[in-house]
């Protein structure tokens, strides 16, 4: 991971550490799928063993439990990723156990199995032992705030023009942003955002991540299948990007995530 990105991630943790006064401070990393928030929370914690650290995206909600949304809600619930399809109940007690955790205790960390589509068995989850230094989350909607209603009128993409007509979708993602996502990023004593330079770059870092996985070129049926998902976040991601978020700390990347700029933003 790049320096520079390390260097603005001390800066963050310097301003959590500041405003925690003298707990544990909670630091949130946010960007877009593909610009490698993860990557550059495993590389700190990888150089710091006292960090705990886990993702937005090992507290989704088991398949059956989205299934129940889409049934009752909203069919475009049964994909995991937006507002409403994590379980914050988890996020918020794993961060209350790191908070208190004294010399010596053992935390079961979230985790979620992509394959299965379900939460990792509490036995195969990884630990974190002892009193944590520092708590880092990342995610990729972290920080970000809920649109006006009037915003939700027009559809923005494919996916909510023939799947979301009634706009119920996206103005239910836009509820649970405002509601219980607010609160719990409350809880983040300060935030580093991941710039994209552009929203198209997005779904190429996305198919960058998936022949990765997949360990071989993707076909063309592979391309429209995540084309099709990156519309589920698309448009949080704008919103965020247009400023529509809380950060303490931007860095701006290139189009193959470089760091161009780092800024502080003013509070």
């Amino acid at each position: 991971m790049n320096s520079e990105a390390l260097n603005a991630l001390e800066q963050t943790i310097a301003i959590a550490r500041q405003r925690a006064e003298g707990r544990v401070p909670v630091v949130g990393v946010a960007g877009p799928q593909g610009s490698g928030k993860t990557t550059l929370v495993a590389a700190y914690a990888a150089a710091h063993r006292d960090v705990a650290h886990f993702s937005l995206d090992d507290v989704y909600l088991p398949a059956g439990y989205r299934r129940l949304i889409a049934e009752s809600v909203h069919p475009l619930f049964g994909t995991r990723g937006p507002p409403g399809t994590h379980n914050l109940l988890q996020l918020n007690e794993t961060l209350d156990e790191l908070l208190e955790a004294k010399a010596g205790a053992q935390i079961f960390l979230p985790a979620f199995d992509k394959v299965t589509d379900n939460p990792v068995h509490s036995t195969r989850r990884p630990v974190f032992r002892g009193k944590p230094s520092v708590v880092l989350v990342d995610g990729w909607c972290l920080g970000a705030l809920a649109e006006a209603d009037d915003a939700l009128v027009t559809p923005l993409n494919l996916l909510e023009t023939e799947r979301d007509k009634d706009a119920g979708w996206r103005k239910e993602v836009n509820a649970n942003l405002a509601g219980a996502y607010q609160l719990t990023f409350g809880r983040l004593d300060a935030i580093i955002a991941l710039q994209a330079p552009s929203f198209a770059i997005i779904n190429d870092w996305r198919c960058e991540q998936e022949a990765g996985l997949l360990g071989r070129d993707l076909t063309e049926e592979d391309r429209k299948r995540i084309w099709l998902f990156v519309q589920f976040f698309e448009r949080i991601t704008r919103h965020m990007m247009a400023g529509g978020r809380r950060a303490d700390i931007e860095v701006q990347l290139d189009e193959r995530r470089n760091v161009t700029e780092i800024r502080r933003i003013a509070v």
